[in-house]
């Protein structure tokens, strides 16, 4: 039977319009399935059938959880706003020019590449919704089955906010690369001034804190003052700066016995640094420190005084105890909620005679922490009883200067070079990474025979000037 020529182009457009509609709507169907796949899932962490284990914080504590957790059945989400972990107790060499940031910086992806059920994110966490099981972060939001509180500290200015905003901090790498530029550039600023008491401002350091950071800056601070500075500024007399150590309490190392305080603050002034004890912070202006005892003029103040737990709001406050800390039972589960757990610097285990007040802010206590818990998940899914937390004291140690250090160990108490080369042997143990150990180690090597090290560099964001 023969076509009509007419009719059969009509068909042809008519097939041709659906064809083209049958696509766009696929098309549509797609899009909008990729929309709810996101909404649902908004940081894109695949859906397996294994619990979702959320940690907040990649420091001691919340990395040990992760490492334990690796090719394990959990699907591990960790979440920080930097993207790699830091070395905490060195951070104060980088302020002071004696290492590089790659030294004591770790990428969360380079150290979790071979582990598939650890998922990274670089977010902000803004808060916790307890009662639907997710948080919201900064890129979207997440559900999870068990949730970590991880998050460490932040300083405590005692409400002095003049203080806050004019001081410096070591919190972190970005916040030590911004003292070392300070310092270095208040040191070149001093070296071109002719007014007196511009110099005395550009030169003098103050710390507020004796504590283990308070002290050991101190103490690099008057090493590189008597033996580094002068070979890079040999027109200025360095005899005029000032390093001073300002501590509340009647003082050094509070949480170390009283003989090591008594040596600790021996060894600063045989460096040269003037430690003044029972004196109080009043306020700070960025240009004169106040305090109980008088006027200290100085553009160059360090802020290491005191800390508080950080952690996202959300939850009972009735659960947050002293110093911002969140109160945990011996399995560091936050009390009031079964799923949601604190461990570091941000728990306070409330249950434990031994330490009535809360466990000491330290790595140790960190890092054992986020071991159990991360066991008794296992132990829990084998069906077998779960382990209370017990804090094993490996001791507690401090470094001053060259062949200056204290040492406390549960048995014993060692001072001087022996502490000093037990600091820097177990510092350099803790260290990730057989590389970051080794340049570390070249660096240590480096500069205590040549007292020359080598990363005073002033690194600053600059427009480029036409």
């Amino acid at each position: 039977m023969p076509v009509d020529p007419e009719k059969s182009a009509d068909m042809e457009q008519y097939v041709r319009h659906y064809v083209i509609k049958a696509d766009h709507y696929f098309i549509s169907f797609i899009f909008v399935t990729y929309l709810n796949f996101i909404f649902m899932n908004e940081l894109n962490i695949p859906e397996t059938k294994n619990p979702r284990i959320v940690v907040i914080g990649g420091g001691f504590a919340g990395l040990k959880l992760a490492k334990h957790l690796r090719k394990k059945p959990y699907e591990v989400v960790l979440i920080d706003k930097h993207n790699y972990h830091q070395f905490q107790p060195l951070i104060y060499q980088l302020a002071t020019a004696g290492i590089e940031p790659s030294s004591i910086s770790f990428p969360f992806r380079k150290i979790f590449q071979r582990s598939k059920n650890i998922h990274y994110r670089q977010t902000i966490v803004d808060s916790i919704d307890p009662e639907k099981n997710i948080i919201t972060t900064s890129a979207g939001k997440l559900s999870y089955d068990y949730l970590v509180l991880a998050t460490g500290t932040i300083s405590n200015y005692f409400g002095n906010d003049d203080v806050k905003k004019n001081s410096l901090i070591l919190k972190s790498v970005p916040d030590a690369l911004y003292m070392r530029n300070q310092l270095l550039r208040n040191i070149e600023l001093f070296s071109t001034s002719g007014d007196p008491e511009e110099k005395e401002r550009l030169l003098n350091v103050a710390i507020a804190g004796g504590g283990p950071s308070g002290v050991e800056v101190a103490g690099t601070l008057a090493e590189m003052k008597k033996k580094i500075f002068p070979k890079d500024y040999p027109d200025t007399d360095f005899s005029k700066m000032r390093i001073c150590l300002v501590e509340a309490a009647d003082r050094l190392l509070n949480t170390f016995s009283q003989k090591s305080s008594e040596k600790a603050k021996k060894y600063l002034e045989k460096l040269g640094v003037d430690v003044m004890l029972n004196t109080k912070v009043l306020g700070y202006d960025g240009k004169t420190v106040s305090l109980s005892t008088g006027e200290l003029p100085t553009y160059n103040f360090l802020w290491a005084a005191g800390v508080r737990g950080k952690f996202p709001p959300g939850l009972n406050p009735d659960i947050v105890t002293r110093g911002n800390r969140l109160k945990v039972d011996r399995y560091n589960i936050v009390e009031g909620y079964g799923n949601i757990y604190a461990i570091g610097d941000v728990s306070s285990v409330t249950n434990d005679p031994k330490y009535p007040n809360g466990h000491p802010q330290l790595a140790q206590v960190a890092i054992q922490q986020g071991k159990n818990v991360a066991g008794n998940w296992e132990r829990a899914r084998k069906k077998r009883p779960l382990k209370e937390f017990e804090y094993h004291d490996l001791g507690i140690m401090a470094t001053i200067g060259r062949n200056l250090a204290v040492v406390e160990l549960p048995f014993m108490k060692i001072y001087g070079i022996i502490a000093w080369f037990m600091w820097m042997f177990v510092h350099l143990m803790a260290i990730l990474g057989v590389k970051n150990k080794f340049f570390i180690f070249i660096d240590w090597v480096h500069s205590y025979f040549t007292f020359n090290p080598s990363s005073r560099l002033i690194i600053k964001q600059e427009r480029e000037m036409e």
